[in-house]
């Protein structure tokens, strides 16, 4: 069974370049972004990991842990991490999971389509997965990217602050919102709830759309 949006997200130990982990215990009270990438010593995946270096400080405001996977063992992590600070300018400063056996990476599915059958090189490489957990260890967010496409990692934070947002508050974010815009009050509540949340009213264009500034 593929794996959706509100799913628990699949427990599992494994061995990362800061020791063994349980996943569930490891992300503890926090969110987590757990993603892949295909292969150590390859060009796309050396400036997504030292990107992710870099704005580890936005994800730890967050309240958010990350951790990254490929299916090279972690010895090769922990080489590889050397040409990653010198080459973009930061160490990695997050465990990176060693999933040579693809235990991991076949129980979230971040194997290409084309995994099935006889194993490759290719094959055995993980697609650019990025999975975003809540404490409550259920898949708030999931995208896949091809192996040639370097990820937009700043977009990932967009995404949190939304789903954080909406989780404290009963909103939605509308299309290419940022932290501090309006919102929209989510559709769930009705007028006469909303005139209790927000006594002050809100922009309504059309009914079902009712805009509100951001709750603090």
């Amino acid at each position: 069974m593929a794996l959706r949006i509100g799913d628990e997200a699949p427990n599992f130990k494994a061995q990362t370049t800061e020791g063994e982990i349980d996943f569930h215990q490891w992300i503890g009270d926090k969110w987590a972004v757990l993603f892949s990438h295909p292969k150590d010593f390859t060009p796309v995946c050396t400036t997504e990991l030292g990107y992710m270096a870099r704005i580890k400080p936005e994800f730890d405001r967050r309240n958010t842990k990350i951790i990254g996977l490929s299916v090279d063992p972690v010895d090769d992590h922990k080489r590889w991490a050397k040409d990653i600070e010198e080459t973009q300018g930061a160490a990695v400063n997050y465990p990176m999971i060693g999933d040579p056996e693809m235990k991991v990476a076949k129980l979230y599915d971040m194997l290409p389509a084309d995994a099935a059958g006889a194993r490759t090189a290719a094959t055995n490489a993980t697609v650019r997965t990025v999975f975003v957990i809540g404490p409550d260890k259920k898949i708030k967010l999931m995208l896949f990217y091809p192996m040639t496409t370097g990820r937009n990692f700043d977009e990932i934070l967009r995404a949190l602050d939304s789903m954080q947002l909406t989780a404290r508050h009963k909103v939605a974010t509308p299309a290419n919102w940022k932290q501090g815009q309006d919102v929209i009050i989510a559709g769930s509540v009705n007028d006469e709830e909303a005139k209790k949340q927000y006594p002050g009213g809100w922009k309504a264009p059309k009914p079902y759309l009712r805009i509100v500034p951001q709750p603090k």
